[in-house]
């Protein structure tokens, strides 16, 4: 999906009431135009993100990221925000009011991230991500024609030895905690390999001229080295941040994230009550097995979820499980036929070097802005120098049924076809400012759904069981993913305890709490989206009914759903029911 041509972002910028005046007073007119030039503005300051977004314009481009970066980033904000602020959000539609919230807590984030979280002085994952994803994204989809992308790789490769410099200035050694140096040093390399293992081979079989990128390369190199040395003798070893963001930081930060006026205790309250009548339900059905209806509740879940972990895939063998647990999905769902199946095509790929150590699998969709582009499936591989016992522990808890509700998640009926709904919406601003909680919740909505729909035979087979009882086990996941974010991030909890909660708690394998006790070190309130996104899910259904009683299909609850892009659950059901977008 691309935008169409922008007007001059001066015009649309220099003051509410000249926006207005553009638009012949049309308040709807005058925020299409406001939100025309955030997303111009944004794709301008960020090339890497308008690359990911799929607008190619700035494709040859690095974003800057110095103090006069940071401080023109924010006057855009701030004129931004006065153009909104012209506008009365009353008179506008109620696609364009969920709009204008949207962007106004966007403005806001970024504002306050500048001025006060200050992630750009203690987070190296940033630069991080930038710099990796600026070769990867330009070679990982055929958007354009080789020798057009090849250009704008040569052209990146040459600007990064300068953006490398560029973040060293910016890190300040003292606030970046040791687990973020730790994390990036490892991952560093990942821009070499990128180079090596997908951009070398298209330029050789390419047989263009290479003087250019030879030259950028010999000089790339140089530079990576030189950055791996500064992260290693410099960064690691002079960490002094915290990692814990601490109370007033994480409660503002999940403001922004949640859009949600719900307060942290009264989430972690609600999270607690999930906690327990999940395990509840998981008993309930391990209790069905017959050897396993003894002893106490602990007891009889490990013996059901016991059953499906000698059912495991092996190294060799992890992404062609995913294949076909993703294929058997996909029949499933076209076969059942509750919700309109997607478009454009997918693909299990492994994870790119510089992102594994965060997730176990994430989706990496096409952006917004582009059209029939595949979704990228991508699994992280299980790392050389793990043990066969560290093996064994990840193929464990990712056994076949853990796997069929990844692919699930991941993809069918999850993110892939959730996200290839959400750019068939006509409405860039609102592919740009996506919810997290809303992508989330419907991902775990799904695996619901799934066995709501008897997926691998239902309660009814010993398979399906076993499917319901892994969804239970990973919406419990959800819920600790919360308790532990919460209590890592503003409660002090420490690692023994998050293990505790995590493997005993939630019956997670020894190598996935050890991961995700990472990742919670390495990230903040993200962790929250799936348990708070999935209730509110839950929640809006149930609403459906009741208001369409005997016109309710979940067809056309899904459809519906779907068919506002990836907003806040909240706004979706306003504009579902007719109401007042808040």
């Amino acid at each position: 999906m691309r935008i169409r041509a922008l007007l001059p972002i001066g015009l649309l910028l220099a003051g509410g009431s000249q926006a207005a005046q553009a638009a012949g007073g049309n308040a709807n007119a005058a925020f299409g135009q406001v939100g025309q030039a955030y997303i111009r503005a944004l794709t301008a300051q960020d090339p890497v993100l308008a690359t990911q977004l799929g607008d190619h314009s700035h494709d040859s481009e690095l974003p800057k990221i110095d103090a006069a970066a940071r401080s023109a980033r924010a006057a855009q904000d701030r004129k931004l925000l006065r153009s909104l602020a012209a506008i009365d959000r009353k008179r506008l539609s109620p696609d364009n009011q969920v709009d204008y919230a949207l962007l106004k807590n966007a403005l806001d984030y970024d504002l306050w991230d500048l001025a006060t979280l200050q992630t750009w002085a203690w987070n190296p994952q940033v630069y991080n991500e930038t710099a990796s994803n600026g070769l990867y994204l330009l070679v990982a989809r055929d958007f354009a024609p080789w020798p057009t992308r090849y250009a704008a790789i040569v052209s990146r490769m040459e600007k990064l030895p300068a953006y490398l410099a560029a973040e060293r200035k910016q890190l300040d050694p003292a606030r970046v905690p040791k687990v973020y140096a730790e994390t990036v040093a490892k991952q560093n390399a990942g821009i070499m390999e990128t180079i090596d293992s997908a951009i070398l081979p298209e330029v050789e079989r390419s047989g263009l001229p290479r003087t250019r990128f030879d030259a950028a390369l010999a000089k790339l190199k140089l530079a990576v080295a030189e950055h791996q040395k500064w992260l290693d003798q410099v960064l690691v070893s002079k960490a002094g941040g915290n990692f814990r963001l601490g109370p007033a930081l994480y409660d503002q930060k999940m403001k922004f994230e949640l859009m949600s006026s719900m307060t942290r205790p009264e989430l972690k309250a609600k999270a607690q009550a999930a906690f327990e009548q999940t395990r509840a339900e998981m008993e309930r059905l391990s209790r069905t097995f017959p050897d396993c209806d003894k002893g106490a509740q602990q007891q009889a879940i490990e013996c059901g979820l016991g059953k499906s972990y000698a059912r495991r895939a092996t190294r060799d063998t992890l992404f062609q499980v995913a294949e076909q647990a993703l294929a058997q999905a996909t029949d499933f769902v076209r076969e059942k036929g509750f919700v309109t199946m997607p478009s454009a095509p997918v693909k299990v790929v492994p994870m790119p070097v510089f992102n594994q150590g965060n997730a176990v699998a994430y989706d990496d969709p096409p952006g917004p802005l582009e059209k029939n582009q595949p979704n990228f499936y991508t699994i992280s591989p299980i790392p050389k120098d793990w043990s066969d016992a560290q093996a064994t522990s990840f193929l464990t808890e990712y056994n076949l049924y853990m796997i069929h509700d990844l692919s699930i998640h991941e993809a069918m009926p999850g993110h892939y076809l959730q996200l290839d709904h959400a750019n068939k919406n006509d409405d860039p601003l609102r592919g740009v400012l996506q919810s997290g909680p809303f992508i989330e919740g419907w991902a775990e909505y799904g695996a619901a759904v799934m066995a709501e729909e008897g997926y691998l035979g239902g309660d009814a087979t010993e398979d399906g069981k076993l499917f319901h009882l892994t969804m239970l086990k990973m919406r419990l996941r959800d819920i600790t993913n919360t308790l532990i974010d919460i209590g890592i991030q503003t409660e002090g909890m420490t690692r023994e305890q998050a293990m505790e909660l995590m493997m005993k708690g939630g019956f997670q394998q020894e190598r996935e709490a050890a991961g995700k006790w990472l990742r919670a070190q390495l990230s903040s309130v993200q962790l929250l989206s799936y348990y708070t996104g999935l209730e509110e899910h839950m929640a809006l259904r149930e609403e459906a009914k009741k208001r369409w009683g005997g016109k309710f299909t979940l067809r056309r609850y899904d459809d519906e759903v779907l068919s506002h892009g990836s907003p806040p659950v909240k706004y979706v059901r306003a504009l579902m029911f007719g109401l007042d977008v808040d």
